[in-house]
């Protein structure tokens, strides 16, 4: 009968928590739908392992603006996406005034098509020293916290070398400026700056194995001011 008991026990517990698992991902998908549709993204599917959300389904012209309303939910742990998405930020051309002159021939149209990512190691270093300079990853001042543009920034880096090939790792380098606090706290501080972003940076596509990270503290300044509070990318 004791074995019995325990074994009834042990159910009734797997069936509680199967169903508290159930609700969560029900209430995380509810509350993810109602985000994307607040956003205006409303042409892709959320399903959730858990606190994890897979996105699919999604324009590429609406990427990576879905995939960050869905890493903003409340309760959502990590958000990637699935199949071979390449996302990408929406065109802002304008298309030029119709032509009023009618005595000439308007050129045949020509159709663009966006450049795919690079696969070559020298390629992607180019790719990410270009996104750092447009999109710098900032901190609040004497902080490892990033700022909202800091965090954008990093998830934008992460989910462009989610698409790199799996073979590439990538170092993340801290750095900070002179101050007050001395060699060990900006020993400190440069570090955990360059954690917070491995972080980003495993929860939005790339596995924690092919990501690194250390602080330099204030041993290598740059030019000075802002230049010495950076985070450096590289692919190793």
């Amino acid at each position: 009968m004791v074995p019995i008991a325990v074994l009834v026990t042990a159910l009734l517990a797997g069936v509680a928590t199967w169903a508290q698992a159930g609700s969560l991902q029900r209430d995380l998908s509810a509350r993810t739908q109602a985000a994307l549709a607040a956003a205006g993204l409303p042409a892709g599917n959320v399903s959730f392992d858990g606190r994890d959300a897979t996105l699919t389904g999604f324009p590429p012209g609406q990427a990576l603006r879905a995939l960050e309303v869905v890493q903003g939910v409340d309760g959502v742990r990590a958000a990637k996406f699935e199949g071979d998405v390449v996302p990408m930020a929406p065109s802002t051309t304008e298309a030029p005034p119709p032509s009023s002159t009618t005595t000439s021939s308007s050129p045949p149209p020509t159709t663009t098509t966006t450049a795919p990512p690079p696969t070559d190691k020298a390629g992607v270093q180019a790719e990410i020293d270009r996104m750092l300079a447009e999109a710098p990853v900032t901190f609040v001042p004497d902080t490892a916290k990033l700022t909202p543009e800091g965090e954008q920034a990093a998830r934008g880096i992460a989910v462009a070398l989610a698409k790199s090939p799996e073979t590439f790792r990538y170092r993340v380098t801290g750095h900070v400026a002179r101050g007050p606090g001395g060699e060990s706290a900006a020993l400190k501080l440069s570090r955990d700056r360059a954690r917070a972003v491995a972080r980003i940076l495993t929860t939005n596509g790339l596995t924690t194995k092919r990501v690194t990270y250390r602080g330099l503290g204030d041993t290598r300044p740059a030019s000075g001011g802002e230049a010495d509070r950076r985070v450096e990318i590289t692919v190793i």
